[in-house]
């Protein structure tokens, strides 16, 4: 659905980017200050209700259009990119922060097949985007890629251990891709540790002021904490950054212990 008011054209200028994962969170953060900065923006996730609520409350008419799909989909990632090639004509960013995460608990007692969904879709998905993002418009005109990974690849942890891994992997996917896709192509991450999110919910609901203490800034972060990372490392001001990920924390992965 693309949010515009009848007969107003498209605007002409301005960058596009591609969020997955961008109804809620993060990816609404980053969705929201980028839209503040007169960028266009594509919006995707799972559920079609939830998205268009969230391309309501982001208003910008003209400059905001929503796909509603499944990230670890291929026919979801092809028709996201064309909707988006269809309505603003280029793709300057792809913001990969859709994730999963149905694989809680130590490993050797988690299913096999929570993990194979958890590698689906917060790895092997986000190659699949990047490759079409690049195979259908940015191997001719460059742009940025920003990988949404997290602190916790970073620590070990009892609950979350095919997660950590996946996110590890992607800081490695991360590099990797930095180095087959320049110059004309970045490709960056941000580790975040607990931000205040419906999906970091597991970790905090119940204990936040317990969770609290183990951060030295005394507070957890927010999805806007991030989104002001996600602008700095899109914009031209970072054009000498790729192949990093940098970790979002509060201070805790360098805390004594």
């Amino acid at each position: 659905m693309n949010w515009e008011k009848d007969g107003t054209a498209l605007p002409a200028d301005g960058p596009v980017a591609l969020i997955n994962g961008g109804s809620r969170g993060i990816g609404y953060a980053v969705a929201k200050s980028l839209l503040k900065r007169g960028a266009r923006v594509c919006l995707t996730a799972r559920t079609p209700d939830t998205l268009e609520e969230a391309g309501r409350r982001l208003g910008c008419p003209g400059r905001v259009i929503t796909v509603a799909g499944r990230s670890d989909d291929p026919g979801h990632r092809s028709a996201a990119v064309t909707a988006t090639l269809q309505s603003f004509g280029r793709i300057d960013y792809l913001v990969n922060n859709a994730g999963t995460n149905p694989g809680v608990g130590p490993l050797m007692d988690v299913d096999l097949g929570a993990v194979t969904k958890i590698f689906q879709v917060n790895l092997v998905s986000v190659l699949g985007w990047v490759q079409e993002v690049w195979n259908r418009w940015m191997c001719r005109h460059g742009g940025v890629v920003l990988n949404t990974a997290s602190a916790s690849a970073l620590r070990n942890s009892v609950r979350t251990g095919a997660y950590n891994a996946s996110k590890y992997a992607m800081v490695q996917l991360t590099r990797q891709l930095s180095h087959e896709l320049a110059p004309g192509v970045r490709v960056n991450a941000i580790a975040p540790s607990v931000v205040r999110t419906d999906f970091a919910k597991i970790i905090f609901d119940g204990r936040e002021e317990e969770v609290t203490r183990e951060f030295p800034m005394g507070r957890l972060g927010t999805p806007q904490d991030v989104a002001s990372l996600a602008v700095f490392l899109l914009g031209s001001e970072s054009s000498w950054i790729t192949g990093q990920t940098i970790v979002l924390d509060g201070g805790i992965t360098a805390k004594a212990i």
